[in-house]
């Protein structure tokens, strides 16, 4: 799927906030082929990865290092008062206005035995309110700066609402047609039907005109 949406938007970069089931080296190996793509995706705190490999000397023989030392797991760093870290302010955060966030960020490579080795972006991100817990996540760019991270990553939740409200509200996947072209024609339809109504209602709420009508009885 990224490989044709790379293929069809030749212009521009394409972000792809995956869930934690989809951290996957086979998956961010394959990625690593499109400059142009990137993958952000939720990391266990458990995890541990290995450090960038060191500079290498001009005159050094043999091949190249494609990893340096291992590093602790990314809980024992967030516990670790040494890890540097900073404070963002994230606007939105999922619906609810500005949130303060603390995070903690560094490159790193992600490997194992038998797989090509993956540089990354790892994250960590802690609510000082303590409304969630502790979070990880890593990034295939590892020039991007934890802010657009956070904001790419924050802009899925919007869309897995959307989502889970067309299955529980639209019968999106209790659709009558069982044709695939009528299907196909169902579905773009409805949600495009619901994203009318929904712009409207935002329109009248802005307006000032919130009131439902209802039966007189």
């Amino acid at each position: 799927m990224i490989r044709l949406v790379v293929r069809w938007v030749p212009n521009r970069a394409v972000v792809c906030a995956a869930d934690r089931r989809d951290a996957a080296l086979e998956l961010l190996d394959q990625v690593k082929q499109w400059p142009r793509a990137r993958v952000i995706t939720r990391r266990r705190l458990g995890a541990a990865l290995d450090a960038p490999p060191p500079p290498r000397d001009p005159r050094q023989m043999g091949r190249p290092r494609l990893k340096g030392a291992r590093r602790p797991t990314l809980e024992a760093m967030w516990v670790d008062a040494e890890t540097p870290g900073s404070r963002l302010t994230m606007e939105p955060w999922s619906g609810d206005g500005p949130r303060e966030v603390a995070v903690a960020t560094d490159p790193a490579v992600w490997s194992h035995a038998g797989m090509p080795p993956v540089a990354s972006r790892w994250g960590l991100l802690r609510d000082p309110q303590e409304a969630f817990k502790p979070q990880a996540w890593l990034s295939t760019n590892v020039a991007q700066t934890p802010e657009q991270i956070l904001t790419w990553f924050v802009r899925r939740w919007p869309m897995e609402v959307t989502f889970e409200e067309a299955r529980a509200h639209l019968g999106m996947e209790t659709q009558r047609p069982w044709n695939d072209r009528a299907s196909a024609r169902t579905t773009p339809a409805v949600l495009s039907r619901a994203s009318i109504i929904t712009l409207t209602a935002h329109l009248l709420i802005q307006q000032g005109v919130t009131h439902v009508k209802r039966p007189a009885w």
